[in-house]
């Protein structure tokens, strides 16, 4: 049988821990552009790369991130790429704690629709913007996660020249907490 300080310490422990995950899942990431779990409408598609789609970033929304963000990061990232190590569709970093969303449009390359002193990264494109879906056509749909990083830094110290995989390391190296969701898209076979 078991004493009764310990019982009771185990179930304080445990209810402190879960506790604690119930506000870690407060945090949360929508699009009402994207539907979680949905397929991607044409127009987020790249132009260009046999694509013809718009190139338009979606609208996100934010909420509930922890005590202690002092600034975000956004990416998008498919891992289902024919690459070997996924594609990075977009990397933003420094948003301010204050803004819990982003526009539609607002991966522009020159960063005008951003909140001020928020700057996107050079993604697997090339650019520092959004870069809009292109799996190869007949491939099944891939998938496409959508993150948003809760930093515990105001300021991320990344070069101009800075990739998204550099960017990544350093936002993980700081990151309190993340929410995400996933979408697909793809694209029919060529005839």
């Amino acid at each position: 049988m078991h004493s009764q300080p310990r019982f009771r310490l185990l179930i304080a422990t445990a209810l402190l821990a879960t506790t604690g995950l119930s506000q870690a899942g407060s945090f949360q990431l929508r699009s009402p552009d994207i539907p979680a779990n949905s397929h991607i409408a044409q127009r987020f598609e790249f132009q260009g790369f046999g694509c013809s789609g718009e190139n338009q970033s979606p609208a996100l929304s934010w909420q509930g991130a922890p005590a202690g963000t002092q600034s975000y990061a956004i990416t998008v990232y498919d891992p289902d790429a024919p690459t070997g190590s996924g594609w990075w569709h977009w990397s933003v970093v420094n948003v301010p704690a204050d803004v819990q969303a982003l526009p539609a449009g607002a991966g522009a390359v020159g960063d005008a629709l951003l909140p001020a002193g928020a700057r996107q990264v050079r993604i697997d494109y090339g650019v520092a913007g959004w870069g809009g879906m292109c799996p190869p056509p007949g491939d099944r749909p891939h998938r496409y996660i959508f993150t948003v990083h809760a930093l515990k830094v105001a300021k991320l110290g990344l070069p101009a020249d800075a990739t998204a995989a550099l960017a990544g390391y350093m936002i993980r190296a700081n990151t309190l907490a993340s929410a995400s969701f996933s979408a697909r898209y793809g694209r029919p076979a060529a005839r």
